[in-house]
């Protein structure tokens, strides 16, 4: 459908953010403070990693927000603990299924937002900034699949919306540095080049979000994004780490017909066991992030383009890299860490 071309923006707006507790939510939260913004967080009485955070925690942790305590999956909590009956300018999403099989894909990365939008037309919200993901570009997985449903209804449903597909984000990619530390070798799919990406930083993929808040010309667009270095293969990576922590290179290669196996087992055994038909979507997505490259997709082409995925921010993999090394910082993996 055609969407009217949008006037500007307000400057400073109030922002609604859904899966504020997560790392990118959390930047996103920071980005839009720092812009002048009046942003309410609504979240879980018990957020963050293993739920260990109460609401006193989360309002030190990012002052200058407002939070609001309730349950996305449900109607009622969303409309009267999250929207409260007040006016906002725009909703922003970063919420995400937490481990990506079937019934918590479509729970949270459909259903959760479908309400979402609901709730939010009802209250006059004109503009929806969504987090997605570029994966969905060639569809494979359940997950995949339900952002994309909420995708498409979001892009129907008259609103201003910017959909946001980031590329490989630095904690998906930093795992086996401690292995490495500790002399063991670099585990790689095939030959470590058969996938590339353009990892993006937190703190650019919030600042990112943020802007597609306030700037007119992201609006009503799909947009992938990358961080500011070039594709990295996986190889690349492990090159990088060895010549950081001054160890010879080892590595150990895992066929993916190997992970074939793996996956057709665990898919015939979770006819009679549920819980080891949920494994076999786990070892599907780890499939396929190890054979698909999180690059702007070129349908035309039928290959990745790393020319075509736009770059952003300053934060590269390698800085990251050496600040974990060197004990400056520390990333919280959490729930996501088996991507």
């Amino acid at each position: 459908m055609v969407i009217d071309a949008p006037s500007d923006p307000p400057k400073r707006q109030r922002v609604l953010v859904l899966g504020a507790t997560g790392t990118i939510g959390q930047a996103s939260v920071k980005s839009l403070l720092k812009e002048g913004h009046e942003v309410v967080c609504f979240i879980r009485a018990k957020a963050g990693v293993n739920g260990k955070l109460s609401l006193q925690d989360w309002q030190a942790k990012l002052p200058g927000a407002v939070f609001r305590t309730g349950d996305v999956t449900h109607l009622n909590s969303l409309t009267r603990d999250g929207f409260a009956g007040e006016q906002f300018d725009t909703i922003l999403s970063c919420l995400a299924s937490r481990t990506g099989n079937p019934q918590d894909a479509w729970a949270i990365d459909h259903a959760a937002h479908m309400l979402a939008l609901k709730v939010a037309q009802g209250a006059g919200v004109k503009h929806f900034v969504l987090l997605s993901a570029i994966c969905v570009q060639k569809p494979l997985l359940t997950f995949q699949h339900a952002k994309l449903a909420f995708e498409d209804a979001l892009v129907k449903s008259g609103m201003g919306y910017a959909i946001v597909r980031p590329t490989a984000f630095f904690k998906s990619l930093c795992g086996q540095i401690e292995r490495v530390r500790k002399g063991k070798p670099f585990l790689l799919f095939g030959d470590g080049q058969l996938t590339a990406c353009k990892p993006i930083s937190d703190h650019d993929l919030g600042n990112y979000l943020a802007q597609c808040v306030s700037d007119p010309a992201l609006r009503n667009r799909i947009l992938p994004i990358g961080g500011p270095d070039p594709a990295i293969t996986p190889l690349q990576q492990g090159e990088y780490l060895f010549a950081l922590l001054g160890k010879t290179p080892r590595y150990s290669h895992v066929p993916v017909k190997m992970m074939d196996v793996i996956i057709g087992t665990l898919s015939f055994l979770g006819r009679f066991m549920p819980s080891l038909a949920n494994k076999a979507e786990l070892a599907r997505i780890g499939r396929y992030y190890a054979t698909e490259s999180m690059l702007v997709w070129d349908e035309s082409q039928g290959r990745y383009d790393a020319d075509a995925t736009p770059s952003t921010g300053q934060d590269t993999l390698w800085d990251c890299y050496r600040a974990l090394v060197s004990g400056k910082i520390t990333l919280e993996r959490g729930d996501h860490a088996v991507f």
